[in-house]
């Protein structure tokens, strides 16, 4: 069975670039190694290759656009990411909300190059839905509840059950991970003890006063 995946998305929190970005890998890749756990990180765009080059840790962008190479002014390439060093990318956050055109697409560009894929869902429905596009992942993850510090896994059990029924009901090799609110080991054990494969959080790591501690709980019930 794979180890479940923590995959720890940075936003743009000034605590989550530059140096402070350079000290969670730190922190993230030790843990990982010492747990038997897939710690990922998904930091601003500047600091995907600088982690890539540091640490062994599977870094994930934050956004992919769905467009090929070319006269594409300011739109992030998936062919681009993985030449930087990431290995994956989340694609239609809470916090960049895209149409279903422009998830399919982003999507199959970004698996095309080689990325692992997470789209993010709101919804039972909507997640049975992205289950077509066969992502890597997706990521259950109530608007509502995202950086509340009131876990989906406590608040709202039965989204995630019924989000894992749905995306199985259509491709069972696609995986699923749980968002907004996670920030315990209780929360993780509870997120895969509801079916899923691990655990999307970012505040209650990054904003953490010691993330090493915020993440050696996370471990702590696998």
């Amino acid at each position: 069975m794979a180890a479940p995946f923590i995959l720890i998305n940075l936003k743009s929190y000034t605590e989550g670039f530059g140096h402070n970005a350079q000290r969670i890998a730190q922190s993230a890749e030790r843990i990982a190694h010492e747990n038997d756990v897939r710690i990922g990180l998904a930091p601003g765009y500047m600091d995907i290759h600088p982690l890539n080059v540091h640490y062994s840790l599977p870094v994930f962008a934050q956004h992919v656009d769905g467009v090929a190479p070319g006269a594409q002014t300011g739109h992030i390439v998936a062919g681009a990411l993985k030449a930087a060093g990431a290995t994956g990318t989340l694609i239609n956050h809470a916090e960049r909300r895209l149409t279903l055109a422009d998830i399919e697409a982003a999507n199959r560009l970004a698996r095309a190059a080689g990325l692992e894929t997470v789209i993010c869902t709101n919804n039972v429905a909507t997640s049975g839905a992205a289950a077509f596009f066969s992502p890597d992942y997706i990521a259950i993850e109530p608007p509502e509840l995202i950086g509340s510090g009131v876990s989906v896994s406590k608040a709202d059990p039965g989204i995630i059950e019924q989000s894992v029924e749905a995306v199985h009901s259509v491709n069972a090799t696609v995986k699923v991970l749980t968002g907004a609110g996670i920030s315990t080991g209780e929360c993780v054990r509870t997120a895969l003890d509801l079916g899923t494969d691990g655990v999307l959080l970012a505040s209650g790591v990054v904003k953490a006063k010691d993330p090493e501690a915020v993440l050696r709980d996370l471990v702590s019930l696998i």
